[in-house]
């Protein structure tokens, strides 16, 4: 039978990563006619519409009644449903404010996932954030979380050793990994030279960032590094055939917090990391009305539609990500480039060194990834020489480069949002089965006496692959 999914979560128009993210989720949810009855989506709206179909309920986030009141109503509509409702939350502190207002001190997920298992709701978790070291409130919510849904989903297998390690103590079936999907997997799909012609980019070497800017992207240390790169590297005929684009807006929550000052500071640390390095910038909303010749820098200033960020994607030849928080376990930025078959110099945050070093000990300094996707750097003020030192490596060997962007697409052929989406279907189906089995073929045993089985068992799982069992031995020996 169809089961309905319904997604919690932000959503477009609104202006936020996990939006673009649940919005792709269920574009290609939608292709699985046979498995997927309707998706509808519950969005989490700070001021944002108006919104359509698959929309068609609005939680205001910091209204504590009105989480409440979508709660009962997703309900409500479950059981109307001749279909089985699976209920998606898309969980993110930031999302989640208690009562009084306070950011990410809330506690509505877990009491919309309590709210939907008590009325057998199937009830699945993706946490887009794991914190290494939580404080008691994060750390309780997750455990929460695991205890109050049918499971957790993550999109880095190191999120799953860092919830079922000490800090979590989460049981390992409670948790599952899918890989974040990819919008774009092909190359080809667009001619980049065809791009670069019509941006007026033609013959020139395209370094970007993009993405919705904040202090924690790293955009000064990229600048900084640019700069050294140019200066080191580059004669002044090369300069004039590269530039570095940097295309997005500021987060419009963050534009407005604390009556614009962070924002701000933000702005005034770029534009002294520009002073220093002596680049030649200029700000656009407008590519094609940009001299980039006669620019090391260009920022794009405009929020990056769907179409124009595939081209964007399409037209780069290296993606710059030197962002700060090491703890991030996804980004849909990196899963696109390498989707797309582009080179990444990234610094290593838990999803960058899952993608492009296989999440092998990564040890200090500049990492070629061990499937040579991408160069791995230090965050912060080391690894503006590191990115440098990469930005140098690709430009002047275009073999190496070309050989990364082949690795990287085949990677991306696996992450395709399609095979994402299939993967989410067959657990959810496998959930199902699991609360529905019929017990019956054989009597189930508790453990009353202490075995020297169990030890060795356990012995056996916690084995890396490759490694062998020691000497078995007994208690008298």
């Amino acid at each position: 039978m169809p089961f309905n999914v319904r997604i919690v979560s932000t959503y477009p128009p609104r202006r936020c990563g996990l939006g673009t993210f649940s919005r792709d989720l269920a574009n290609a949810l939608e292709h699985f006619t046979g498995e997927i009855g309707h998706i509808r989506v519950a969005a989490i709206d700070h001021g944002n519409g108006p919104y359509h179909i698959p929309v068609d309920l609005i939680i205001d986030q910091y209204n504590p009644v009105s989480w409440r009141y979508a709660t009962r109503d997703i309900i409500a509509r479950a059981k109307e449903s001749s279909n089985p409702t699976v209920v998606l939350l898309q969980h993110e502190y930031g999302l989640d404010p208690d009562e009084h207002g306070n950011d990410a001190r809330g506690r509505n997920f877990v009491e919309m996932a309590r709210a939907f298992r008590q009325q057998g709701l199937t009830t699945l978790v993706y946490l887009h954030t794991v914190l290494n070291e939580p404080d008691e409130h994060q750390r309780q919510v997750l455990i929460d979380l695991a205890q109050n849904s049918d499971g957790l989903i993550v999109t880095t297998e190191c999120a799953i050793d860092l919830l079922e390690g000490p800090v979590y103590h989460i049981d390992h079936g409670k948790l599952k990994h899918i890989d974040h999907g990819i919008r774009m997997w092909h190359p080809s799909q667009f001619d980049r030279l065809g791009i670069k012609t019509a941006f007026g980019l033609r013959d020139m070497f395209l370094a970007t960032t993009l993405g919705l800017l904040s202090p924690g992207k790293g955009i000064a240390y990229g600048i900084q590094a640019y700069g050294r790169f140019v200066t080191e590297s580059l004669t002044p005929a090369q300069r004039q055939r590269i530039v570095y684009l940097i295309a997005g807006q500021a987060h419009p929550d963050f534009v407005k917090a604390e009556g614009g000052a962070p924002y701000r500071e933000f702005t005034a640390q770029l534009d002294q990391s520009l002073q220093d390095t002596g680049l030649r910038w200029c700000r656009t909303q407008d590519l094609t009305q940009a001299d980039c010749h006669a620019h090391d820098v260009v920022f794009l200033d405009t929020f990056l539609e769907e179409h124009l960020l595939l081209k964007l994607y399409a037209a780069t030849n290296v993606m710059v990500l030197p962002y700060l928080n090491m703890e991030q376990m996804s980004s849909g930025i990196l899963a696109d480039t390498v989707g797309s078959g582009r080179a990444a110099i990234t610094t290593k945050f838990h999803y960058a060194v899952e993608l492009l070093h296989s999440n092998k000990p990564c040890p200090p300094g500049l990492v070629i990834g061990r499937y040579a996707r991408g160069i791995l750097v230090d965050p912060g003020p080391p690894g503006v020489e590191q990115i440098a030192q990469a930005l140098d490596y690709l430009v002047f060997n275009p073999d190496k480069r070309l050989k990364m962007e082949r690795q990287a697409h085949q990677r991306g052929h696996q992450m395709r949002w399609d095979n994402s989406a299939w993967a989410l279907i067959q657990h959810v189906e496998f959930v199902i089965d699991q609360k529905e089995i019929v017990k019956g073929r054989g009597p189930e045993f508790d453990r009353e006496k202490a075995s020297v089985y169990e030890r060795r068992s356990k012995t056996a799982a916690a084995m890396s692959p490759g490694e062998s069992m020691p000497p078995v031995t007994t208690d008298e020996d």
